[in-house]
């Protein structure tokens, strides 16, 4: 009886599309991906070459901005404005993340449409209760300078308690804020109500004017293009901090944080297909070996 030695290499692939970036670590929780965060853009190493990335990863602890998703701090109850110092709300006054806080022009940003409907995505590694509050910065911001309390809007443009879970990530339907235009920040405060953790993160856009062809952040699509210095580097002329802005340029994917995205979906239907061609290569060999 002739053997038939079938090696179906596309079920290891699959394999390798379904199972993704790794989660994070086991005490960690989460991060917004949606518009991107920078510990989501730095952490997750697919950003690695960026410029902001690599001086957020040198002035952080060693390791630090691998726990993308653990940027806590206990016992604050509230009292945010209290608790985190000024210069320092992106690393929520945490020295092993005190790379976040660096005044940069160039930090990885999401395109977004002033005042336009969005889905504001916050992936979670390990699910809590709680209730998300989303501030901006006022209308004079200067990314080149340390982000203080008083550069935020007073008020959230966002309040949302205890949302849905889809995806691996907590999605959020809301309004961007109208009449902004530029660069800013959209600070992020999650404070969960079944353990004493309240979370921070920056997340830096590029506002376009309500409207403005090409500028993403549609109800349900989920966000913008993410702008990102690795598309143009030779329009770049400034690697010092603040001393130059980064082009905005439209990404090709979403960061691989992300979890609910069309990237995703897309991988996992090319892991369905080659898990299907992997099958249909055993079944003939099985075949080939009855007729032997």
């Amino acid at each position: 009886m002739r053997k038939v030695v079938v090696t179906v290499t596309g079920f290891g692939l699959a394999q390798l599309l379904l199972a993704g970036p790794a989660a994070g670590p086991a005490d960690a929780h989460g991060a917004l991906t949606n518009p991107l965060s920078r510990a989501a853009a730095c952490g997750v190493g697919e950003n690695a070459a960026l410029r902001a990335c690599k001086a957020a990863v040198a002035a952080s602890a060693p390791g630090a901005l691998a726990e993308w998703d653990d940027l806590r701090v206990p016992g604050v109850a509230g009292r945010d404005r209290e608790m985190i110092p000024d210069g320092r709300l992106c690393s929520a006054g945490l020295a092993r993340f005190a790379g976040l806080d660096l005044p940069r022009t160039d930090w990885p940003a999401t395109k977004l449409a002033a005042g336009a409907a969005y889905t504001f995505k916050y992936r979670a590694t390990i699910p809590h209760k709680g209730t998300f509050r989303m501030y901006v910065t006022k209308d004079g911001y200067d990314p080149a300078r340390p982000l203080t309390w008083s550069k935020l809007e007073r008020e959230p443009f966002l309040r949302v308690t205890d949302p849905r879970l889809v995806a691996g990530a907590y999605t959020m339907k809301g309004r961007l804020p109208s009449g902004k235009t530029g660069r800013h920040v959209v600070y992020t405060v999650w404070q969960n109500s079944e353990t004493p953790d309240t979370y921070y993160s920056c997340s830096d856009v590029v506002f376009a004017a309500s409207g403005a062809d090409g500028s993403g952040g549609s109800d349900g699509a989920g966000g913008g293009a993410q702008a990102t210095e690795a598309d143009a580097p030779a329009r770049e002329t400034n690697s010092a901090p603040g001393a130059g802005s980064a082009p905005v340029a439209e990404a090709a994917s979403r960061p691989a944080a992300e979890s609910g995205g069309g990237g995703v979906r897309l991988m996992a239907g090319a892991a369905v297909a080659l898990l299907a061609c992997a099958a249909g290569a055993v079944l003939l060999a099985r075949r080939s070996t009855r007729r032997a």
